[in-house]
């Protein structure tokens, strides 16, 4: 209905306004742009929130474009600024972290699908590289899992050092490392393959097993297990 562009939300006919079709229909029935302008709440002068939701669509692409940017990057944009920015950057991580987590007993990590399945969605659109590294116990049970750096992928913000004492801190029996890839493309670059080359021989000499080193892109994985560099 191409008049209602012209209105707030609040003039706009009951039955189309986004929050009240959430109530009668289900969140199913709602477009992104609209549930973007529930988290808004409000527009700017001249457009109301599902307008700002769609110009914010249109510059990032789409929602997961949206979803992997920092809330600085979002505060900027016309008709956000920093509280809204920092509501919806909530969301999206409330949603990584509902994706990742498995109820019940403790999550076995056994294989580099089970790996990304833990962690892809926590992972795969953020906007910097974070390592981290999950510590296993003797059965491959996750104990917990420890981000060890944020930032460009390197030699100097990854230390041994940082990488181990978690787990021998909390006497894990096995490690598994991680990072991304935020261009989306998971295929490890020759520093990724020095770096964990590298890893590997420090828990050798910590008596610490080293089971893998998956790479997340956008919905896929690479592990250099799998590939023969551990």
């Amino acid at each position: 209905m191409p008049y209602l562009h012209a209105m707030t939300i609040e003039s706009w006919p009951e039955t189309d306004r986004p929050r009240e079709r959430l109530y009668f229909n289900g969140p199913t029935a709602l477009a992104d742009a609209e549930l973007l302008a529930l988290q808004l709440g409000s527009g700017r002068r001249g457009k109301d929130a599902v307008e700002v939701a769609r110009e914010m669509l249109a510059t990032y692409g789409s929602l997961s474009g949206v979803a992997g940017r920092e809330v600085n990057e979002l505060a900027r944009l016309p008709g956000v600024g920093r509280a809204k920015a920092a509501r919806l950057v909530a969301a999206f991580e409330l949603t990584r972290r509902l994706r990742a987590r498995t109820p019940g007993a403790r999550m076995a990590l056994s294989s580099p699908g089970e790996v990304y399945a833990a962690f892809g969605p926590l992972m795969e659109d953020l906007p910097r590289e974070v390592f981290r590294v999950a510590l296993l116990d003797a059965q491959n049970g996750l104990l917990r899992d420890v981000i060890v750096s944020e930032g460009t992928l390197s030699a100097s913000l990854v230390h041994p050092r940082e990488v181990f004492k978690p787990a021998i801190l909390e006497s894990a029996a096995s490690v598994i490392l991680l990072h991304n890839h935020p261009s989306g493309d998971p295929t490890p670059s020759r520093e990724d393959v020095r770096l964990t080359r590298q890893l590997v021989e420090c828990a050798r000499l910590l008596d610490l097993r080293i089971h893998d080193h998956v790479v997340v892109g956008r919905g896929r994985f690479v592990s250099l297990a799998e590939r023969g560099i551990i």
